[in-house]
């Protein structure tokens, strides 16, 4: 089994540990990389992994994945360069940064996959799309997949389309959260309790997320299902396409995509 190591455990760094962990993968199989001692010292206490430095890591681990936020990564290439073998995966976690862009920075040849995954990872739903750099090979794909794969779903995507995943599923959650939070006060508007109103919106998604997923219908259909000529779901339909909720969604997308190729230029 290889030897992985996790550089900048924060948020994302912990779950994908923690996912690793109850995989069935040793936390003498694992070695994780964080910026503050007291973080370090939580890190072992409550996994039983060992706290090294970015350099060691480099040169301990099969894999290293770097989950450091996008700002961060030309620091840490910085302190992997010249420490980092050839014959190493390295699996970049971070929103909108090129693969072409790590590879600068490690040995020649040096295979590197980027992944842009959510923050369902916490609760082992992600949906993580991954892509190869120019020297990452199926094998190094399929490594990638299993690594993943105790913390969601995976998707392999050219890196072409990596900014638009990113606006899609990476910034998703928070588009569903914002939706949840306006329809929770819509309920308090229309006279229900705070709770009541939260418990039924977030059941609502829950099974209509599953509804679309196991059903394999189109999603047009199963509204459609729900759409009864001079109902109610017809009438709040006819309110949200007055309102241009459609076109709102469309660009606040475009928007995010935008953004995912500012970072890659440092912007």
């Amino acid at each position: 089994m290889s030897r992985v190591a996790i550089l900048g455990v924060g948020k994302l760094g912990e779950a994908l540990l923690s996912g690793l962990l109850r995989a069935g993968r040793e936390p003498g199989d694992v070695v994780v990389t964080a910026r503050r001692d007291e973080r370090a010292q939580a890190l072992t206490e409550k996994y039983g992994v060992k706290v090294v430095t970015n350099a060691e890591a480099a040169a301990q681990a099969d894999v290293l994945l770097l989950a450091v936020k996008p700002q961060d990564m030309a620091a840490l290439l910085a302190e992997l360069t010249g420490n980092v073998p050839a014959d190493r995966l390295v699996v970049s976690m971070a929103a909108g940064i090129l693969t072409a862009t790590v590879e600068a920075g490690l040995e020649p040849g040096t295979p590197v996959i980027r992944v842009m995954s959510n923050t369902p990872v916490l609760v082992d739903q992600a949906m993580s799309a991954i892509s190869a750099g120019s020297h990452a090979t199926e094998a190094h794909l399929a490594l990638t997949e299993e690594l993943l794969r105790p913390v969601g779903q995976t998707i392999r995507v050219p890196e072409s389309q990596q900014d638009a995943v990113t606006a899609l599923s990476g910034s998703g959650p928070a588009y569903f959260f914002y939706l949840v939070e306006a329809m929770t006060d819509a309920g308090i508007l229309l006279g229900l309790p705070r709770q009541v109103a939260h418990d039924l919106i977030v059941q609502t998604a829950l099974g209509a997320a599953l509804m679309l997923r196991d059903s394999g219908e189109h999603p047009v259909k199963l509204r459609e299902a729900v759409t009864s000529p001079a109902g109610t779901t017809i009438n709040a339909i006819r309110v949200m396409e007055d309102h241009g909720v459609r076109a709102a969604m469309l660009a606040a997308l475009e928007a995010a995509r935008d953004r995912s190729r500012q970072l890659a230029t440092g912007g």
